[in-house]
């Protein structure tokens, strides 16, 4: 799995001389950006990643105006698919049929581009004893064969109640694929409950001792909130220097588990690791998607302008804030604990 996620992610590794260059010595002007307003639709994970991005955006490019809507993902692909919005942020790109649909029913050209690499966070109670979980230990989670926390060695013979966002989110998607037979429902499991929002799942956790929550890290980063007492120009200033990203620090509200992953390939290694960009991008963290901007606005839109701002170096700089890995900027490790 290590050598295919540093494969797959081999350009994310090493394009920030190359981005850097491009972006620093062709800026892009405020005049070049199209000026308006429109709607989009993001699955609730990346909630956080999206405010940002359209604040920034909006302040620098004071004529234009993005409207969110944070809805699952099933939502926001269907509301592409009919036509209600040209732009949404999902975990999965459209498929050629989808494409194809698009262009015969509203002669649209797709444009699809990954932004992020995401990881699942496991979070418990700061006072829950646990800090390491291996990926079996989590597929009896989700599957329901691990209900009681004595089960994981833990003096508690209390039941585990695993709480998540709602059916059609990323997050369960994810782990669905990733830990369940075909067909098979998270909420089948009896000690699973689904909530509106990752904002419930988070705040449930910090009460509840005996709940396991299933988020986005990208709700997790803590340099993102910290940033929002900086005033967006001050913030705009750091967005715009060209220099490496660093992992970020991660809230200390909740715990955040450890993954293990123990493999033949890391000779079944329990040396569990944090959702830290660097170990995302190693492999080494084991719970970990793409994110994606889909477009299918004309590139005269200011939707479209956003979707390049996205991509491009300051938007990437905006992602490498929220805890999750930029697409298109490097990571390195820097004074974590």
């Amino acid at each position: 799995m290590k050598r295919t996620i540093r494969k797959s992610l081999a350009l994310a590794a090493v394009s920030i001389a190359a981005a850097g260059m491009a972006i620093g010595c062709s800026p892009i002007k405020r005049g070049e950006y199209v000026e308006g307003s429109a709607t989009m639709y993001c699955d609730d994970g990346f909630r956080h990643v999206l405010q940002e991005e359209i604040e920034v955006f909006e302040y620098q490019y004071p004529e234009s105006a993005i409207i969110p809507y944070y809805v699952d993902e099933q939502t926001a692909l269907d509301s592409l698919l009919e036509g209600k919005t040209q732009l949404v942020v999902t975990t999965h790109e459209l498929t050629k049929d989808q494409i194809q649909y698009l262009k015969d029913k509203f002669r649209r050209i797709v444009r699809q581009r990954c932004i992020a690499v995401d990881a699942v966070a496991l979070i418990v109670n700061k006072d829950n004893p646990v800090s390491l979980l291996t990926m079996d230990d989590i597929k009896g989670i989700v599957q329901g064969k691990i209900s009681n926390w004595s089960q994981l060695a833990v003096a508690d013979k209390s039941d585990i109640r695993l709480v998540f966002d709602n059916q059609g989110s990323s997050t369960v998607s994810y782990m669905r694929e990733k830990f369940l037979p075909e067909n098979g429902k998270i909420s089948d499991n009896p000690n699973a409950f689904a909530q509106k929002d990752n904002a419930e799942v988070f705040d449930i956790v910090k009460k509840d001792k005996n709940a396991i929550g299933i988020i986005s890290v990208s709700w997790l980063g803590a340099d993102l909130q910290e940033a929002k007492n900086v005033p967006v120009d001050k913030r705009m200033e750091d967005y715009a220097v060209e220099n490496d990203t660093i992992a970020t620090n991660l809230t200390t509200e909740v715990k955040i588990l450890k993954i293990a992953n123990p493999v033949e390939e890391n000779d079944y290694s329990l040396q569990g690791y944090m959702p830290y960009q660097a170990y995302i991008n190693s492999g080494e963290y084991p719970l970990f998607r793409k994110v994606y901007m889909i477009s299918s606005a004309s590139g005269s839109s200011v939707l479209n302008s956003f979707y390049q701002f996205c991509g491009g170096f300051i938007g990437q700089k905006i992602i490498s804030k929220t805890g999750i890995m930029p697409y298109h900027l490097s990571s390195r490790l820097v004074n974590l604990k």
